[in-house]
């Protein structure tokens, strides 16, 4: 049987331990807030000693960020692939639109991270501000990149078109899911997904 290195252990020990204090951190701040949580906290629901939550993380700020940061490389990675956009508009547009939607309406975690962004950003600007920075502002230069290689589109400003379709989708998850707006202005996502892409795909008509 062959044995681990020690640096291979203790790389994975390590990792581990991040994964813990990110999962500790994520149900603290969902429970409590940004300003109630506490260091303590989040070493305790980690199950791990404060000493080591301070290792990994310089202050409750740098350990707010990370978790955004993680849960941004994931929904970035889920809706846009890690590889940059091609093929026809129309499938591509549309696909990206349905998963996007699939992703934020079904994951209630995501939900909730939202409307605690939502609810610290008067005080906590800075922290909103790694959030539009770390999944927004990616995922709009990606989807403008490709507009703007579609020359048979003919869209004569793909940032401010890739700012629409973003928009949309996220308007839709606040007012449907974040905001429990279904029940008044009930709208099926498909309904959505299909005007948004004929919009596009069809501007140069």
């Amino acid at each position: 049987m062959v044995r681990p290195k020690t640096g291979d252990a203790e790389r994975s020990n390590s990792t581990d331990k991040v994964e813990k204090i990110l999962q500790g951190a994520m149900q603290q701040f969902l429970a409590n807030g940004y300003a109630a949580t506490s260091m303590d906290k989040v070493a305790e629901a980690a199950g791990v000693s404060k000493a080591t939550v301070y290792s990994h993380f310089q202050d409750k700020e740098g350990l707010f960020r990370a978790l955004i940061e993680k849960l941004a490389r994931k929904r970035f990675q889920l809706i846009l692939g890690t590889q940059p956009l091609h093929g026809e508009p129309y499938i591509v547009l549309r696909g990206l639109a349905k998963t996007a939607l699939d992703q934020m309406v079904n994951d209630q975690e995501y939900q909730s991270f939202e409307r605690l962004l939502m609810g610290e950003s008067a005080r906590f600007p800075e922290l909103a501000q790694v959030f539009i920075g770390s999944i927004a502002k990616p995922a709009i230069e990606t989807i403008s990149k490709y507009l703007a290689s579609r020359a048979e589109l003919k869209i004569p400003d793909p940032e401010a078109t890739a700012r629409i379709l973003i928009g949309s989708l996220v308007h839709f998850v606040i007012t449907q899911e974040i905001m429990h707006g279904k029940d008044i202005m009930p709208m099926e996502s498909d309904r959505l997904i299909d005007a948004l892409t004929h919009l596009i795909v069809n501007c140069a008509e």
